[in-house]
């Protein structure tokens, strides 16, 4: 189980590792169709979240990644449009919405206590998982100074994100 919850951490930060490794560095389109592709598989999980979690604070974090996640996700179409820059799907976005759905299968066959631990440690996995690939790979390779800005505009959210998943999986942890 913990390893299904942090495969697609690990899908995120493998991939884009190695496209680092192989001095492959993603494009402009591909970082677009990256942030995309990595908030909308937060977005879909929180949705999810909303409606199973057992714990009420879960819940508040599940509502608060759709909200969040989303507000990313317009900004990063509408500077996207604003620059006639179309997001270029490529193998890092894909493994990310495989990876999604994955997640998901996973998440719906839980229940309880045993949704919310799994939530909340895919969670910190994957906030952890993508502050690396924006550290890493996205930031540094953003040619388009807007695109940067905005990926540096929105990190400390994600570096909030992240501390809030691990003080809710230290409460749950205290509750098994």
């Amino acid at each position: 189980m913990r390893t299904a919850v942090y495969v697609l951490g690990a899908v995120l930060a493998s991939s884009l590792a190695l496209a680092w490794a192989e001095d492959a560095a993603p494009s402009d389109p591909q970082i677009a169709a990256i942030v995309v592709a990595a908030n909308q598989v937060d977005i879909d999980a929180g949705k999810l979240a909303e409606r199973k979690a057992h714990a009420a604070a879960v819940q508040a974090f599940a509502k608060r990644m759709v909200t969040d996640h989303t507000g990313v996700n317009k900004a990063a179409v509408g500077l996207a449009h604003k620059l006639h820059l179309t997001p270029e799907s490529n193998p890092t976005s894909e493994s990310l919405k495989q990876g999604g759905v994955q997640n998901l299968a996973t998440l719906r066959s839980l229940r309880g206590k045993a949704f919310d631990k799994a939530y909340i440690d895919h969670e910190v996995a994957y906030h952890q998982a993508v502050l690396d690939a924006m550290d890493k790979v996205l930031i540094p390779s953003a040619k388009n100074a807007q695109l940067k800005a905005l990926l540096v505009k929105v990190r400390p959210a994600f570096v909030d994100h992240l501390h809030h998943a691990k003080m809710i999986q230290s409460s749950l942890a205290g509750q098994m």
